[in-house]
């Protein structure tokens, strides 16, 4: 893959910043179309340490998005923020350390609880309901479905309309930093973003798309396209249609500089090799370095396969003061 767009050091950093973020932009896809958002607001519901609301808002005509905020009590607001995605999993109720389905206990055991862990942290928490998982799955009868994974069949219709579903997810995630930043309770410059594996993706290019993400923390995801979605196979929602043509993930970083990333990985994650990840932090490391701030990335560990370890938060505290 001829990767037109690599990073180099021999390269005019605006420039190529500017050439990157325009062939993201494009190879992402039609973004959809900007509505009122029309926040409904649940009634707060008062849990010990903090409190819960429900929000759905409009993020394009006739799309909904499900999300849960979790605001902590006592202390001095506004609070940062971290925005908790889910991948594949039975849905956002698992950030919230909920099991409601068969196998959510599993999930939960991986440290997947992020909202919770976010707001003993003293965040402000916003779980969102990704497209095809948890309350947005495929409504069609079961008759109609031929696949595993509920994210294939939508993810071919972004394509038909000439988009992809990394870019309709990251959409709503700009559109829920619209309706919260106009809360007293959230530091809209202290918005920040995690999540595991496709909720890990969305997190790092939703930080590549939208600056007013002050900080990420993508988990068993960043990795060389070669080692993982290139080579093993993975679902259609992790594609950005002729990425390597220009780039490959580690070269993003290049739209996240120098904003704060830790990248979290399993020692023993099956499909998105340890190996792969080294290799592109060996280009997010040169790319931070490029931009005065080679402390603001860095690749936490985890000694185990594919999930989240809360051992990372740590190391994100730490750069992200």
């Amino acid at each position: 893959a001829p990767r037109d767009l690599a990073f180099s050091a021999q390269r005019d950093l605006a420039s190529w910043r500017h050439q990157l973020q325009d062939r993201l932009s494009t190879l992402v896809g039609d973004m959809p179309q900007r509505v009122d958002p029309a926040p409904r607001w649940g009634d707060p519901v008062a849990h010990e340490g903090f409190s819960e609301r429900r929000l759905v808002f409009s993020s394009e005509p006739g799309v909904d998005v499900p999300c849960t905020l979790l605001v902590p009590h006592g202390g001095e607001g506004p609070f940062p923020l971290m925005i908790c995605l889910q991948g594949h999993s039975s849905g956002m109720h698992i950030s919230l350390g909920r099991a409601q389905h068969p196998g959510d206990e599993r999930a939960l055991s991986g440290d997947r609880d992020y909202a919770l862990q976010a707001v003993a942290r003293g965040f402000a928490a916003l779980a969102v309901e990704q497209r095809c998982l948890g309350e947005r799955l495929d409504r069609r009868p079961e008759v109609a479905h031929h696949f595993d994974h509920t994210c294939v069949h939508a993810s071919m219709v972004s394509l038909l309309l000439g988009r992809t579903m990394i870019g309709e997810r990251v959409w709503d995630i700009s559109r829920a930093i619209d309706v919260v930043s106009g809360l007293d309770a959230v530091a809209t410059t202290r918005i920040a973003c995690m999540g595991n594996s496709g909720g890990g993706t969305v997190t790092y290019y939703a930080a590549c798309l939208e600056p007013r993400i002050a900080a990420v923390m993508p988990s068993c995801s960043v990795c060389t396209y070669r080692s993982s979605i290139g080579s093993i196979d993975h679902c259609p929602d992790n594609y950005v249609p002729g990425a390597l043509r220009h780039f490959d993930m580690g070269d993003l970083a290049g739209l996240i500089a120098p904003r704060p990333l830790v990248v979290v990985a399993g020692r023993d994650d099956p499909i998105f090799p340890l190996s792969g990840v080294e290799e592109a932090m060996e280009t997010i490391r040169r790319i931070y370095s490029a931009h005065g701030a080679p402390g603001g990335c860095e690749l936490v560990v985890g000694e185990g396969g594919h999930r989240f370890y809360a051992q990372a938060w740590d190391t994100f505290l730490s750069i992200t003061g």
